[in-house]
Order: structure tokens, then C-alpha cells, then sequence
């Protein structure tokens, strides 16, 4: 008798397959198991017990491999129960600690951004606003935080790429120290198709926030590319990728609860079962967006010729006639509400963005002061690229100047100036690191005739000539920077308390010329050595019992030998021990004085310092 053919497709492994004589595999148990916990709902009365799942898999692996696998339990200790016990309890709320004023806010971000001084002064404001009036609500829960109608200042900004729309929000975020995630509109589809989904970002917070939900609840959502979801208006039917997605953010903008829980997201199912596991119950997790600020941005190409025609419109007929700009951005600061829908948005998601920021062109002169900032990222990348040859390089501004007018012409803003100096440089980073040199100055030349100036480098990499051009390029570089810390002298001085004194304003410029950081870095470094210093005074006391008080002069002396690493800082407490301690013990003997102030003078000449002191406390014969 024929057997039967194998019939492939009855073969075929389902997940969870049983026999009479053959458990399930531990994985498509463990399947079973997170599928009945996920599933239940409330008032079911069979919970899985996790000794059952541990007996199951137990049967299969001793029928599989006999007595050689074994299952050992976790012990809970004292400890991990008293955790979990911790772990029920009801936390905290935390309150948000905030005390940003507006002025403060547009000062900082003057330091990074060229130009746009009205968005800087608009989204400044408002955000000072919205983080601050929370703060209230928690200070003074009496008022009438909860009233209807509450309005976000969440933000629409407008403006051509290029200009700063992003690095704005990534500054605002990082000062605040909110948590910031950044999320781009035309990934996004409406909840149910495929694509992501606009709550996740919500969800991204959280994470952003290591899984602190409270912090996250005070995060910001930057949304770019907001214009690309504009509805199209010749289109016929559902637009999940546009309008769908404005709906989408509709109830997140304003206020709703979003479940942390969901069924594309692996880990936050594990980490559901995780927490029943411990707990024993299944409590839900959600974000409430109430004091979330939702940020988008655009550039609306199509925007302006939108607003331009309905000025038009409104300068025929009996009305005075209203001018019309020539230039977009002139044409957006006149932009409304119904101009937005026009554009394609629905009317409730253009009524959750009340606070709209127009931003500015980049002229050329805006762009060459985006390279002399000492806090640009653009030319501080290029030095750290260079370096990673163990080449240092210096920027001639004659150089800077050619290298903004080829930005400009590209026309894409400060976006412009990143391909502008990998073109110019490009050659040079290719070619250096091969001929060993250490010194490179990008001078007009460099940039002008790139192949002709390179082949002289490599004739003659140690001239004198390529010595003198990157001496000069570093005292133009000091100079600069001078000035730049003379100008926000006092604004830096209250940001990092440090007196900027003259003395002190040239020990930064040296720093900032012979490190790769930017202005913020130089200062904190040089108050670190001034913290330092300062605890010599304290060691000498404890050490020698006499009060020695280093003058300012005197210290910016010494910072100034550590920050060019002449002397380090414990072989200058031993030189000083050396110097002072006999001496003053001396002093004070014949004296009485108990405290002595170190000078500049002092240090260089210690023993015409304590002969001078003699000489003017004890009585002439």
C-alpha cells in the first residue's frame, strides 16, 4: 500500500502548534501569554499566572532535552519587593522650574543668530509666556488656570530656507532645557494608514525626557515642512498625507491624552508587561499635551502670490490704495488667517497657531556676519575637520567675504555657506594631511586660484611666508574676538559671572585662537581656572595658617600661564609655597599681620614683596 504524498502546504508551522504528547515552544507560549494580557479587558477574572507559563515551558524543555535544561526562578529579595512595592506609589507631580524673561532670551540668541530680530523678539516672548504663566498655575493653583477656551501660543514661522527657522527652535530648546524633538510633516499620515503617525512625536518626548512623563508634558514638537501638507486644492477625495494629518494635530495642538501604549510600538508593549509583571495591575500610561508647545514651520513658496492678490482685491474700488510690496517676505508680514486656508489648511488647525513669525532674506553682509560669528557651527566644523589631520587653520576675512558672495549667489540662505566652504576647501582638506603639514591659512588666494596656491604649499610647506601669513591670520583672529567680548561685555559677564576686565578679555581671545570652541566654552574655561585659583587661597590657609588674598591682576596672571600651559596650577602652589610661606610667616612675626594681599608685582618680585612690607611696618632706626 502506496503512502500518501507529503502535502507541503499541511506541513506548513503555524505560531502555536500543539500535539497530544508535545508542549508549545516557549516562544509561541510566551506569544500566547503576552496576546491574553494585552487583550483582556476589564472585570476578567482569569489573569495568567506567570508559575503557569514557568510550568509550561518547564514540560516542554525537560521532554525536549531530559534533565540537562533547567528553569531557575528569580528570587525576589527584600529589596527588589520593597522597590516594587515603591514603584506603586503615587509620585510626585513635578513642577517646573523656569524664571526666563524675554530680553534674557533674545539676548542669547542674539549671540547665535544674525538678523531676524523681529521672529527672535516673537518667538522669544511667547515662549517666555507659555513656560512661565505654567509656572504660575503651579504656584498658584487659586487662579483660573482651568477656564475654558484656553488658548496655546503654539508658533507658525514662515520664511524661505535658510534662515534659521530650525537652529532657532534647537537653541530656544537647549536654553530652557526642555525636552525638544523634531519631526518632519511630510513623513506623516493619518492615523490608520500607512506612514507614521503625528502622536508618536508626542511619544518621542517621553523618551527624549528618559521616560519622564512630567518633564515631557513641558516639551516642545518642532514640526517642519508644514507647508507640504497644505490640502491641494484640485484634488477629488481623501488626502491622507495633507489634510488628514492637519486633522491629525488637531487634538494634540489643544489639549488630549495620548496613550504611551501601542500596539506598532514593540517596546512599549514589553515594558507594559514588564510593569504587570511587578505591580500586578494594568495601569495606563498617557502624555497629556496640554502644555506641550507645538512649533511648525515653512517656507510657502506659493504663499505670497496668495497674499498679493487679495491686496490687490482690496486696493480696487472706493478704498485708498493699499501699496504692494515687491519682495515676499514683505507680502508675508501681511499674512491672515484666510490667506492660510486659501493655501490649503483647514480652518481649525490654522485657528491652533495664533503666534506666527515671519522671517528675513539673508542679505550677502548677513551672511559674511554669520561666518565672523565666533559661535557659528560652519566655520568652528570646518577648524575641527582640519584638526582631525592635526592641521589648525585660520580664516582670513578677506576670504570670509569672498566665500559669503559665492553663498549668496546660491541662493539657498545660510545653507549656502556649508557648500560654499567645502567647495573652496575641499582640495586642501584632500591634499594636506598627506604632506605633513601643521599651520593652514585660508587667505582670497586660497579661494580664488585653489590649484595654484596649493601647488606652492606643497613646493615649500615651511616657508617663512606661509609662517607669516598664519601668524597674521591669528592676531586678526584675536583682534576680532576682542572685540566681539568688548561689545557683550556685560551681557557675558552676568551669563557666566565673570568680570570681564581688560586683562581678562585678552586671556579669552587667546584661549578661543589656540582651542576650537566657541565664545560660551572659552569663557567657561577661563572662570574654571579663576575657581582654581581662587582655592589656593583656601589650601595656603590650611596648610600655613596665614590669610593670603590674591588680587585680580594676580590672578588673571596666573590663568593666563595655565591657559597657555606654561606653568600647571599644582607646580604654581609649590613655587608659591617657596616663594611666600617663610616670608610671610616673617611678617606676620614682626608685625602682627594676619592677612597679605598678593599682587601681579608680587608674584614676579616675591622678595622685594616681603622686604617692602618690613620696611614699612617695623619703625626706621
Amino acid at each position: 500500500m502506496k503512502k500518501p504524498k507529503n502535502n507541503t502546504k499541511s506541513r506548513r508551522p503555524r505560531i502555536c502548534r500543539h500535539r497530544e504528547n508535545r508542549p508549545a515552544e516557549p516562544v509561541a507560549i510566551f506569544r500566547r501569554y503576552a496576546y491574553t494580557l494585552i487583550t483582556m479587558k476589564p472585570g476578567d477574572e482569569k489573569i495568567p499566572d506567570p508559575k503557569e507559563i514557568e510550568k509550561e515551558i518547564s514540560e516542554f524543555l525537560a521532554k525536549k532535552f531530559k534533565d540537562n535544561v533547567k528553569i531557575i526562578s528569580p528570587v525576589v529579595l527584600p529589596q527588589e519587593a520593597a522597590l516594587d512595592k515603591a514603584d506603586n506609589s503615587p509620585k510626585k507631580k513635578k513642577k517646573i522650574v523656569f524664571d526666563l524673561l524675554p530680553e534674557d532670551l533674545i539676548a542669547h540668541l542674539d549671540q547665535y543668530i544674525v538678523k531676524q530680530d523681529l521672529a527672535k523678539a516673537i518667538l522669544a516672548t511667547k515662549i517666555c509666556t507659555h513656560f512661565n504663566r505654567i509656572q504660575r498655575e503651579q504656584t498658584h493653583p487659586e487662579d483660573i488656570s482651568e477656564m475654558a477656551g484656553r488658548i496655546k501660543n503654539n508658533v507658525l514661522m514662515l520664511g524661505p530656507t535658510g534662515v534659521g527657522k530650525t537652529y532657532i527652535i534647537k537653541l530656544i530648546a537647549n536654553k530652557i532645557g526642555v525636552p525638544f524633538v523634531k519631526g518632519d510633516a511630510t513623513k506623516f499620515s493619518e492615523t490608520g494608514y500607512v506612514g507614521g503617525d503625528v502622536e508618536d512625536l508626542v511619544r518621542d518626548l517621553v523618551r527624549e525626557a528618559d521616560d519622564d512623563i512630567e518633564l515631557a508634558q513641558y516639551g516642545i514638537v518642532y514640526i517642519d515642512e508644514i507647508d507640504k501638507i497644505a490640502g491641494s486644492r484640485n484634488l477629488i477625495g481623501a488626502d491622507v498625507s495633507r489634510t488628514g494629518v492637519q486633522r491629525g494635530l488637531l487634538k494634540p495642538m489643544e489639549e488630549t491624552e495620548i496613550d504611551l501604549k501601542v500596539p506598532h510600538d514593540p517596546i512599549s508593549m514589553i515594558q507594559e508587561i514588564e510593569r504587570f509583571r511587578k505591580t500586578g495591575k494594568r495601569d495606563k500610561q498617557a502624555v497629556n499635551t496640554k502644555n506641550i508647545l507645538f512649533i511648525m514651520s515653512g517656507a510657502f513658496s506659493d504663499l505670497p502670490e496668495i497674499i498679493r492678490k487679495r491686496i490687490h482685491e482690496m486696493g480696487i474700488g472706493f478704498g485708498a490704495p493699499i501699496k504692494n510690496p515687491q519682495n515676499d517676505i514683505d507680502i508675508l508680514q501681511h499674512v491672515k488667517s484666510d490667506d492660510l486656508i486659501t493655501y490649503g489648511f483647514e480652518s481649525e488647525f490654522v485657528g491652533r497657531l495664533p503666534v506666527r513669525a515671519v522671517f528675513e532674506n539673508l542679505s550677502e553682509e548677513d551672511l559674511l556676519e554669520i561666518l565672523k560669528n565666533p559661535n557659528n557651527p560652519i566655520i568652528l566644523g570646518k577648524k575641527l575637520d582640519f584638526a582631525a589631520y592635526g592641521i589648525d587653520v585660520k580664516f582670513d576675512e578677506a576670504a570670509l567675504s569672498i566665500l559669503a558672495n559665492n553663498a549668496f549667489e546660491e541662493n539657498t540662505g545660510a545653507r549656502g555657506l556649508v557648500s560654499a566652504v567645502e567647495k573652496a576647501l575641499l582640495i586642501f582638506e584632500k591634499k594636506l594631511p598627506s604632506i605633513g603639514i601643521r599651520k593652514f591659512s585660508v587667505t582670497n588666494e586660497v579661494i580664488n586660484h585653489p590649484e595654484e596656491t596649493l601647488e606652492k604649499i606643497v613646493a615649500a610647506p615651511q616657508s617663512d611666508e606661509l609662517h607669516k601669513t598664519f601668524e597674521r591670520l591669528t592676531r586678526q583672529e584675536g583682534e576680532s574676538i576682542k572685540e566681539y567680548l568688548r561689545s557683550n561685555s556685560s551681557w557675558l559677564a552676568n551669563k557666566y559671572s565673570l568680570t570681564m576686565t581688560p586683562s581678562r578679555v585678552d586671556i579669552v581671545a587667546l584661549y578661543y585662537t589656540d582651542h576650537i570652541v566657541d565664545i560660551g566654552k572659552a569663557i567657561q574655561q577661563i572662570r574654571s581656572y579663576y575657581n582654581e585659583v581662587k582655592r589656593i587661597e583656601l589650601y595656603f590657609f590650611k596648610n600655613h595658617d596665614i590669610n593670603i588674598v590674591l588680587e585680580e591682576n594676580a590672578i588673571d596672571f596666573i590663568i593666563e600661564k595655565i591657559a597657555t600651559s606654561e606653568i600647571h596650577l599644582d607646580e604654581f602652589y609649590k613655587q608659591l609655597n617657596l616663594d611666600f610661606e617663610h616670608g610671610l610667616r616673617l611678617v606676620r612675626e614682626k608685625t602682627g599681620r594676619s592677612r597679605f594681599f598678593i599682587t601681579r608685582d608680587a608674584l614676579l618680585e616675591p622678595e622685594t614683596y616681603i622686604r617692602n612690607m618690613l620696611a614699612e611696618e617695623l619703625p626706621q632706626p
